[in-house]
């Protein structure tokens, strides 16, 4: 996964970011994510202060008339009108991410970062300079599934129009510089070098190339530094040619713009980019087996990561998925691995679980660390633990508390302009219903306890987990018993 703005310094972000609601609502996360919740530091008056506030009444959110259309490309238009601050945000979804790197690690990121470092006349500084002129903001992304452009600005016609020229050229014609090449080839290599230095890193890498095998989503979204090393300059412009065409694209609009204006941009940015159709997406992965691979490393904690593979986006399962998963692990304190692992027994600061539903199954995954002396108890722990959830399923309590806290969170995905976008997108890029959003809602909150058990017992199975160590080899110790008091010594250093 990277991302990359050019108003901040253009190193590559590495690695996986861990998501809450955004990730349930708008797509690929953990394995590759969307979106960004943004500060919640100016709260209004009125903001909920506690999920006991939602009885009897359903929270207060932003109703949304999405509209939608093909541009004469073939690129799919998904508009919603938000008068309420002069600007507009814009997001370019390509199925261009590393799934599509046909056997060449590292092309899609490379292609992607490589976008707004030239265009017809401009460098990358003189590209900055131009966004920022316009009070606009250029963004750009690439993950397993995707690659993403984006663009924020003010709707005003005098800044709005060359911001939007200036975007189309850095989507659809980007000249890849090779001085740039070679500096982007460098960043990230020095990020791979980086990574062989975080046990995390290591763990991620792993877990993905055992889950998936040959499939594409084996290798890192960033690629590898011998496929890295090898991309030319043709291979680069052949991918963008290929992947980066109207046909190929989803194009999201949220702000203060008319449907005419709308209608308008998104003609603009589709008659701008390559012509060609959409990519296929990846076959489905092949089934996996349980497999336990522990990988040596010098640090005081060791590093556990299980996985399994899940679902696909259009999977109908999904709504049950997310809720009985937000019980297991997918939340803070009170998920029933939170509960066994750290308050119960003082194991790890923090335990979660995730499902990852992309293009074609994604993963399922079970992340924490611990003390390297009791790794091997709390990894059948942690098993024990999902076990004994898909063998009886979460309490009634528990799914009435779930649904509250899901019910309370709901109104964040759609609180910003950006957050909308990025459900925009989402939507058109799994090809889903214009009423997912209301649908997932009211789905979750009319599940049972039967419903969310039986939904769980089918994509998953504690005993055909994978699973992945990163630590020091060290003699093992038993398990603290748990207590309402945990002692503190159990508790690994967080490491930063």
């Amino acid at each position: 996964m990277s991302d990359r703005r050019v108003s901040r310094p253009t190193l590559l972000a590495t690695g996986i970011r861990v998501l809450a609601l955004a990730a349930v609502l708008a797509g690929p996360a953990m394995a590759d994510d969307l979106a960004k919740v943004e500060s919640n530091a100016a709260r209004p008056a009125n903001t909920l202060q506690s999920l006991a506030e939602l009885d009897g009444k359903a929270p207060s959110r932003r109703q949304l008339n999405i509209q939608h259309w093909n541009t004469a490309e073939g690129a799919r238009v998904l508009f919603v009108e938000a008068r309420e601050l002069p600007m507009f945000d814009l997001r370019v979804t390509f199925a261009a991410g590393s799934s599509q790197d046909g056997g060449v690690p590292g092309l899609a990121a490379l292609t992607n970062a490589m976008l707004n470092e030239g265009v017809a006349g401009k460098d990358v500084t003189a590209i900055a300079e131009g966004f920022e002129s316009l009070g606009a903001d250029f963004g750009n992304g690439s993950y397993r599934d995707m690659a993403v452009a984006s663009l924020r600005s003010l709707s005003a016609k005098d800044k709005r129009e060359p911001a939007l020229k200036l975007f189309t050229e850095v989507a659809g014609k980007p000249t890849f510089p090779e001085d740039a090449l070679k500096r982007i080839k460098n960043q990230m290599l020095a990020g791979f070098e980086y990574d062989k230095q975080n046990p995390g890193k290591i763990a991620g890498k792993a877990l993905f190339a055992n889950l998936y095998g040959e499939h594409p989503y084996a290798h890192p979204s960033d690629g590898t530094p011998e496929g890295i090393k090898g991309i030319s300059l043709a291979q680069l412009r052949a991918f963008h040619a290929k992947a980066y065409t109207g046909g190929n694209a989803v194009i999201a609009l949220v702000g203060d713009l008319s449907r005419a204006e709308a209608e308008s941009i998104a003609a603009q940015v589709s008659a701008g980019l390559p012509k060609g159709p959409a990519l296929p997406a990846p076959a489905q992965p092949a089934e996996t087996y349980a497999t336990l691979n522990h990988i040596d490393f010098p640090t005081a904690q060791t590093h556990l990561m299980l996985a399994a593979l899940g679902i696909d986006r259009q999977d109908p399962d999904w709504p049950a998925l997310s809720l009985g998963n937000q019980i297991l692990g997918g939340g803070a304190f009170g998920t029933r691995l939170m509960s066994e692992v750290r308050e119960k027994r003082g194991l790890t600061y923090g335990v979660y679980s995730a499902f990852s539903p992309m293009q074609v199954r994604g993963p399922f995954m079970i992340n924490l660390q611990t003390r390297a002396e009791l790794s091997e108890a709390t990894l059948k722990l942690v098993q024990g633990i999902l076990a004994d959830y898909l063998k009886t399923g979460p309490t009634q309590q528990e799914l009435d508390d779930a649904k509250r806290e899901l019910a309370g969170s709901f109104p964040l995905s759609n609180a910003s302009n950006a957050s909308i976008v990025g459900q925009l997108g989402a939507i058109g890029f799994y090809n889903l219903p214009l009423t997912w959003l209301e649908d997932f809602m009211q789905q979750s909150q009319a599940l049972t306890v039967e419903q969310v058990r039986a939904a769980m017992n089918k994509h998953l199975s504690a005993d055909k987990l994978v699973m992945v160590t990163v630590g020091p080899k060290v003699p093992q110790k038993p398990l603290p018993a748990p207590t309402d008091k945990p002692s503190e010594q159990a508790l690994g250093v967080p490491e930063h």
